[in-house]
């Protein structure tokens, strides 16, 4: 069956509307170059999807900047090892078959007075020219980045990388002011000659040339990029926070000045392998920590939020076709998991159609996740039964999804630990059960009683749960069944289907009729 993407959600008597079979857009695999102050990156993408999974991903660190603010060139060894590098990706390249690729460079290589002989010798190796960016695009392929999960951010996107530090305004979605300061980690580093004091006294010296910061004032702070990431892993240990996914994490401003305020006197309190962080960024922690504090200062929000996608996602959802952007990032995601995962041919759009009885008709963030539990509900089919609960919540915990909250994640794959057999008081839930109420927790039973009942009743084949229908009112839920053709009975009810038909039944407050 082919893939087919979800354009837009539409809650009532229809599940959704579908896009056409993606694999006409002539898309195959692309891959974004990020040849950045501190590090140089290829990720490769496996389109047709909106905001697909990479496929590839490699790193090395180089340090352009290095040393540029006393002569004013690109760090040689930096040179050397990122021209190295690059011949290994386009070689890599070569054998994976991109169909596309893009070649991205910022601060370092846009300052530097030998940038442009350096971005010829890159484009000389990979056939075609290296895009150059200013610090206002750099800002603005990050929004681009960050929209693609979070379609209606309000507030500032902060790209702290090497070499400076860009930033986008945003209203609600679309795009503000941008602006640039070279208080990038490394930058900083050398500037404040190791003095994390210094260092503080340079980030409000460039931040004061932004006045229009102030206007993010109990709005949402955005933060982009690896050092920030690095960041993000140390807070998540010091709060001992319970799930361990960048994108998304959020953190009140008192937190973040407290934790930041920490770490930019005197760095990070746990050693660079246990956080899965490189030496060279471990070290520059105190400075990417000083920045944060900074902005904290200039734009006083209400909360910050790591954002996982950034301006390499913003590069490639450009070179994507205008209606595989319009998808719902983690719908579209789902899709094309579920198609290479699952065993027979129904979708989560049969199943959301059949359960739509039993839940409210309004388009909101619930009936959101519940499409998306739908369209996953057959992933653990292939795992061994006395783990297939635990695994499959698992797997949906870390789905490298764009578009959802921690919230969300974590109601997402209670569902679909539920949909397993899980029991939501399991102790395998435990550890992020803190980030549901005890309301999530009822609505994630009974879409994963829902969902059991849909599979064992189709056994996970098309066109079955239509012959069934809920029928719902303020005091009970009732199954309507197809009848037997050779002697009465109903050809569905089994001891299989009535355990969670009782469940279902009792998570609803109804009593529970079958006919």
């Amino acid at each position: 069956m082919p893939f087919k993407g979800i354009c837009e959600l539409m809650i009532g008597e229809t599940s959704a509307t579908w896009m056409a079979d993606l694999s006409e857009t002539g898309l195959g695999r692309v891959g974004v170059v990020d040849i950045g102050s501190n590090s140089i990156r290829l990720v490769v993408y496996d389109a047709p999807t909106r905001l697909p999974i990479p496929i590839f991903n490699e790193k090395t660190e180089c340090g352009l900047v290095r040393g540029m603010a006393k002569t004013g060139r690109l760090h040689p060894e930096g040179v050397s090892r990122a021209l190295r590098s690059l011949w290994r990706f386009h070689l890599l390249t070569q054998s994976m078959g991109i169909e596309r690729i893009a070649l991205v460079a910022t601060a370092a290589v846009r300052e530097a007075l030998d940038g442009t002989e350096f971005a010829q010798q890159v484009g000389q190796i990979f056939g075609i020219p290296v895009r150059v960016i200013s610090g206002n695009e750099e800002a603005r392929l990050s929004a681009v980045g960050l929209l693609s999960g979070y379609t209606k951010a309000d507030g500032l996107i902060a790209d702290l990388g090497g070499g400076s530090c860009d930033f986008m305004e945003l209203n609600e979605g679309s795009f503000g002011l941008s602006g640039s300061v070279p208080l990038g980690h490394v930058r900083l580093k050398e500037a404040a000659k190791g003095s994390t004091r210094n260092s503080k006294m340079i980030v409000a010296k460039y931040l004061a040339t932004v006045p229009w910061l102030t206007g993010v004032e109990n709005r949402t702070l955005f933060l982009a990029g690896g050092s920030w990431r690095a960041l993000a892993r140390v807070f998540i240990h010091d709060l001992n926070y319970p799930l361990h996914v960048i994108d998304g994490f959020t953190l009140r401003t008192g937190e973040a000045n407290s934790l930041s305020s920490v770490i930019a006197s005197c760095g990070a309190k746990i050693n660079a392998d246990v956080l899965g962080i490189s030496m060279s960024r471990y070290s520059t922690l105190p400075y990417s920590a000083a920045v944060l504090l900074g902005l904290l200062h200039a734009c006083n929000p209400k909360s910050i939020v790591f954002a996982g996608f950034g301006m390499r996602e913003g590069q490639m959802l450009e070179m994507l076709p205008p209606r595989v952007r319009s998808q719902d990032p983690l719908l579209a995601g789902c899709a094309r998991m579920a198609e290479r995962m699952g065993r027979f041919a129904i979708t989560g759009e049969e199943i959301f159609d059949w359960m739509s009885p039993i839940f409210p008709s309004t388009r909101d963030d619930v009936s959101r996740i519940r499409m998306a539990a739908c369209i996953l509900s057959d992933i653990g089919w292939s795992e061994h039964p006395d783990y297939r609960a635990e695994h499959a919540f698992l797997r949906v915990l870390r789905i490298p999804f764009a578009g959802l909250t921690h919230h969300n994640r974590v109601l997402l794959a209670v569902i679909i630990f539920v949909r397993y057999k899980g029991n939501a008081a399991n102790s395998v839930v435990h550890p992020v059960r803190s980030l549901l109420s005890d309301s999530d927790i009822s609505i994630a039973e009974s879409v994963g009683y829902a969902l059991r009942i849909a599979h064992k009743l189709s056994g996970s084949a098309p066109d079955l749960l239509s012959t069934t229908k809920f029928i719902v009112d303020s005091h009970s839920i009732e199954l309507v069944l197809p009848k037997n053709n050779m002697g009465g009975g109903n050809i569905f009810v089994s001891e299989a289907v009535k355990s969670p038909l009782c469940a279902l039944a009792s998570s609803l407050n109804k009593s529970l009729r079958l006919s």
